[in-house]
């Protein structure tokens, strides 16, 4: 008989530290491990780094990792910080920016999320009240197609 897994979801509320993004990729590959999802964990970490990297940059408020599961071994990992600005190209109604010359120091991240995600995009949240506004940039991977 098979069964189905009940859905889940995680939030790791954290300060604006420079070890906060390194404690959050920790506590992503061990939900991953806990939910047995361990084959995802290189790609969901590389989205979760790049995603906090951003945050922790771009940013002086707190932020937090939200991972969610979906059918089929599907995985979103998203990153909400107090900036309602989306960064250019990130949004999935943005036509793509070019990647940065071989030799910039920065500005890869967003696009290796682009590159390395099965799906991506943005919401900006605009009400203050349970989530504080700012903007949630999100990434999907793992096995078929999702519909969130």
């Amino acid at each position: 008989m098979a069964t189905v897994s009940p859905s889940w979801n995680y939030t790791l509320h954290l300060p604006h530290d420079p070890r906060a993004p390194g404690i959050a990729r920790g506590a992503l590959r061990l939900i991953l491990a806990a939910h047995d999802l361990p084959e995802l964990a290189p790609t969901a970490e590389l989205l979760a780094a790049e995603l906090l990297a951003n945050s922790h940059r771009h940013t002086e408020g707190p932020y937090a990792l939200r991972v969610r599961s979906a059918e089929s071994g599907r995985l979103r990992v998203a990153v909400w910080d107090t900036d309602p600005r989306v960064p250019p190209g990130f949004s999935d109604r943005d036509a793509p920016t070019p990647p940065p010359p071989l030799d910039a120091e920065n500005g890869r991240g967003l696009h290796l999320v682009r590159s390395c995600a099965d799906a991506w995009g943005a919401s900006v949240l605009r009400e203050l009240g349970a989530s504080k506004g700012g903007k949630l940039l999100w990434a999907e991977c793992g096995g078929g197609a999702a519909t969130w």
